[in-house]
């Protein structure tokens, strides 16, 4: 049965003259169809008269997510980030209507100030009743929670806020019928079911080609800058260079928000006094840079960098290449991973490195071990006991003090469902579709124990992810990237290397990949900023800013 849901939001005379010299006004007809799912791209459209209404397909049949009337704008979030839409707009009664293209509709978001809070406000309102309604269904994720390739598709779904719904194989009554309706067998598993195709075992790469999110060049375009990596730091630098006007993309080999990202809780960021998990902290910045003009990719695996005559090109793992006059690295680090057999098979099926919801869920209520003594191992295990679990907090000093913040140590020792291992580290790992027991060492005796454990969270040392940058910046022993005044003169250069600067002039550095970095959110961000700053300056002494 069809659901009406009228879109309340509408624009003002005065507002439309607003608008009115951006587009162009046209006539519409009964059963018109203004855009449907796969689309490349799709007109901005304001109702002058008659209506149109969105329709999503569900399991159900088709439901009318929004009817919108004289006044009323079509579109979403999707209009910004460059996503193919998901829903049909047809027209149900003749009449007029103001289509305003992509680029026209970034130039208002920038000049018309209010008018462009209403419309971006109403772009994200839509977004999140979209992914509680019914119109959610026009994306189905059908797997088990057990396997790793499905949480990866989750999480990607999830950090993007792509609307979706989870069918988990391990609560259907009758798994056969459920896949033969949808034409597929066990060993198709996990599928993504999108309006215009069905994706058996797709890569969260190739669920993103098929939603509009990964990168194409335009021949002939270069950026003013490409920011690689998207958590804190990256985002940061993302919305500096896109408010300076200058055009910038950002992209990404995983999802959105980096580390940072897959944090339960931030309760040191300033601003936040109750706190902000890392998944809402990176989408609003990521919002933030769309609505100023920048772009973001994912998944976008570089493996490459190349500089000549001043500018630079970041090569991607699929041959493709972005042309741009600047570079500022964010790749941050990565957990380290554990050195134990069986390990990869584990992986995504009880052995985690993330703590956010999807993880949570799958354990709540039982046994889990976090392992690591930093911020985001105490976050994790505090946020995990908060969901039901009982845990058991491994780090392989005598002690906390060194590594963790106060406030953590204090509320991890007031909480009875937390239990703490000092001097323990993980030997064997057990269990058969998914992880169920863990063998642990207390080092100074030696003495090993094996017990139950349906999640184990590693949250342990840091590895730059600079494996792509060997031989083309200069890289500290441990891989981390050296900037500035940390540079030797030799490989500075003839000029004094600026702020962020790499060995390679027009090549920033930020946040944890950064030899020196201070390991905080805040400090990440305020790099990304400033790092702009310098882009800037770099930009301006070869002859290049607007």
């Amino acid at each position: 049965m069809a659901v009406r849901i009228t879109d309340e939001v509408v624009l003002t005379p005065s507002e439309i003259d607003e608008l009115m010299p951006f587009g162009r006004e046209r006539a519409v007809t009964a059963g018109e169809v203004l855009f449907r799912p796969g689309d490349p791209s799709y007109d901005f459209v304001v109702v002058l008269s008659g209506e149109v209404e969105v329709v999503g397909t569900t399991t159900a049949g088709d439901v009318v997510v929004a009817v919108h009337g004289a006044g009323h704008f079509l579109g979403e979030l999707n209009l910004l980030t460059g996503e193919r839409p998901l829903l049909t707009a047809r027209v149900t009664r003749p009449g007029r209507v103001l289509a305003i293209e992509h680029a026209e509709l970034q130039r208002v978001m920038h000049v018309k100030a209010e008018l462009s809070d209403k419309i971006f406000r109403t772009f994200v309102s839509r977004r999140e009743q979209w992914r509680t309604s019914a119109g959610a269904e026009a994306i189905r994720i059908i797997g088990s929670r057990y396997s790793r390739e499905a949480l990866a598709l989750r999480a990607f779904a999830v950090r993007f806020r792509v609307p979706h719904t989870w069918i988990d194989l391990e609560d259907v009554d009758d798994v056969d019928v459920l896949l033969a309706d949808l034409g597929v067998r066990a060993a198709d598993t996990p599928v993504v079911r999108l309006p215009t195709v069905l994706l058996r075992r797709p890569s969260p790469g190739e669920f993103a080609e098929q939603l509009g999110l990964t990168f194409h060049p335009e021949p002939g375009h270069i950026f003013d800058l490409v920011v690689v990596g998207t958590g804190p730091a990256g985002l940061a630098a993302a919305v500096y260079g896109a408010s300076e006007g200058l055009r910038t993309v950002a992209i990404d080999a995983n999802v959105v928000g980096g580390q940072a990202g897959a944090s339960s809780r931030i309760e040191n960021y300033v601003g936040f006094p109750t706190g902000i998990s890392g998944e809402d902290l990176a989408a609003r910045a990521a919002i933030q840079a769309l609505r100023l003009g920048a772009q973001i990719n994912a998944p976008c695996d570089v493996t490459a960098l190349r500089s000549e005559r001043g500018f630079h090109a970041l090569v991607l793992s699929d041959g493709s290449e972005i042309p741009t006059r600047a570079v500022i690295i964010a790749t941050g680090a990565q957990y380290r991973r554990l050195a134990v057999d069986d390990l990869e098979r584990f992986e995504g099926a009880g052995v985690y490195y993330a703590a956010t919801d999807l993880e949570a869920r799958v354990c709540a209520g039982s046994d889990v071990i976090v392992i690591g003594g930093g911020n985001s191992a105490g976050q994790a295990a505090i946020y995990l006991a908060q969901q039901g679990s009982h845990v058991s907090l491994l780090v392989r000093r005598d002690n906390l003090e060194a590594t963790m913040s106060r406030y953590l140590i204090d509320r991890i020792e007031a909480d009875a469902r937390i239990e703490r291992g000092l001097s323990t580290e993980v030997r064997a790992l057990h269990g058969d579709r998914h992880l169920a027991e863990v063998t642990l060492e207390h080092t100074p005796t030696g003495e090993r124990r094996t017990v139950p454990c349906v999640g184990l969270f590693c949250f342990i040392g840091a590895i730059p992810s600079t494996g792509w940058l060997k031989g083309t910046v200069e890289l500290d022993d441990d891989g981390f990237v050296v900037t500035d005044h940390s540079l030797p003169p030799a490989i500075a250069g003839i000029r004094r290397p600026l702020q962020y600067e790499t060995s390679l002039p027009g090549v920033f550095a930020v946040g944890d990949v950064r030899r020196g970095s201070l390991k905080r959110v805040a400090a990440a961000v305020g790099e990304g900023s400033s790092a702009v700053r310098s882009v800037y300056g770099y930009l301006q002494n070869i002859g290049h800013t607007n």
